[in-house]
């Protein structure tokens, strides 16, 4: 019979997976207490939880949520960092992490619903964040924009440039 903590930290997990835009599942062995410190720091600041839990409670509640194909990461010690909002963050924050410390590893991740191996966490770290696409789209509407502002201009100043070139050769 499964006790209390287990059953409440099953509940929990399930609501996370549930709401989680994207959660990844790391391997944090080998990290000493500041380092993880540090890590969690940083996610904190981003709005990102650093969750750790046993292996057997994240397969109930992948189950719960009809999510298959987990149980290839879920070996060892596991921790997931879980984005409600961006899901590109925490693969950002992992990768400059792992610059300096060469951990955390990423064993795999659910990715707006879809389950990735670590072999894909590459491409998604260095996806641009939501912003920077919204800025870059915004830059791309306002170049046309930009543009037919100079080209209106430059004809306004010919004209003013050709008119008074005819008014001096009439005076």
């Amino acid at each position: 019979m499964p006790n209390k903590k287990n059953i409440q930290q099953v509940e929990e997990l399930t609501k996370k997976l549930d709401r989680a835009k994207a959660i990844y599942f790391t391997d944090y062995l080998g990290l000493d207490v500041g380092s993880i410190t540090q890590l969690r720091s940083e996610f904190f600041r981003n709005s990102i939880e650093y969750y750790v839990a046993k292996n057997t409670l994240i397969k109930i509640a992948a189950e719960n949520n009809k999510i298959e194909g987990l149980n290839d990461f879920l070996s060892g010690p596991t921790a997931m960092a879980i984005s409600y909002d961006e899901p590109t963050t925490p693969a950002k924050i992992i990768k400059e992490f792992a610059k300096k410390f060469e951990k955390p590893t990423v064993k795999g991740m659910l990715f707006n619903g879809a389950v990735l191996d670590g072999s894909k966490f590459n491409s998604i770290a260095d996806m641009p964040s939501r912003e920077q696409l919204i800025a870059t789209f915004a830059a791309l509407l306002q170049s046309p924009l930009v543009k037919l502002a100079i080209v209106l201009n430059a004809t306004m100043s010919n004209l003013v440039g050709v008119l008074n070139n005819l008014k001096e050769k009439k005076s």
